[in-house]
């Protein structure tokens, strides 16, 4: 293996399916997509694109949206066939000029994609894009295994705790047991 990796949509659970319009299949490669919300005013979004605004990643096979990616070992010929991909659907759905202008547009999304690969396969990682300044501001967070020793980390389905979020920039971590709090709402 070359050692890249690029991010895999990943689907948890069906709940993709109800939130974003065009749910991306698990499995595809994918990037952030914000270029699909450029010069676009969040607030005049339904209320699915509103979603994908904040946080879909796209699959770019199917330009649908995914919640999670899981960083992922790719081959290079893996990752020439998502830049074609992406190409054809920028030149195609999204107006390029051309193809050669669509393919180095899909190939800059692909290499950011790949830089946020730097943790370990099997990461998952889950986006938040804001409209900050007159622009788009993105932030990534990653779900890492839940530290034993943990609350509910001993208890039956303990898969369903497996995950606990995890600030990526300069920002204090952040722990959310969501499972806990369905337990115990009062917390």
């Amino acid at each position: 293996m070359s050692g890249l990796k690029l991010p895999r949509t990943l689907r948890l659970d069906p709940s993709d399916t109800f939130v974003f319009e065009r749910p991306a299949e698990p499995g595809e490669w994918a990037v952030t997509g914000s270029f699909l919300f450029f010069d676009v005013a969040p607030e005049t979004l339904a209320p699915k694109a509103r979603a994908a605004f904040r946080s879909g990643f796209v699959g770019v096979a199917s330009l649908g949206f995914s919640t999670l990616v899981v960083v992922s070992e790719a081959t290079e010929g893996e990752r020439d066939a998502a830049v074609s991909a992406l190409a054809r659907h920028i030149h195609d759905t999204l107006g390029a000029p051309d193809l050669a202008t669509a393919e180095a547009a899909a190939r800059e999304e692909i290499e950011t994609a790949a830089s946020l690969c730097a943790p370990a396969v099997g990461t998952v990682l889950a986006l938040h894009r804001t409209s900050e300044d007159g622009g788009i501001r993105e932030r990534f967070r990653t779900l890492n295994a839940r530290p034993p020793g943990l609350p509910g980390a001993d208890r039956m389905h303990a898969h369903a705790r497996a995950f606990t979020f995890v600030e990526t920039d300069d920002e204090p971590e952040e722990v959310a047991d969501l499972i806990g709090l369905m337990e115990n709402p009062a917390r």
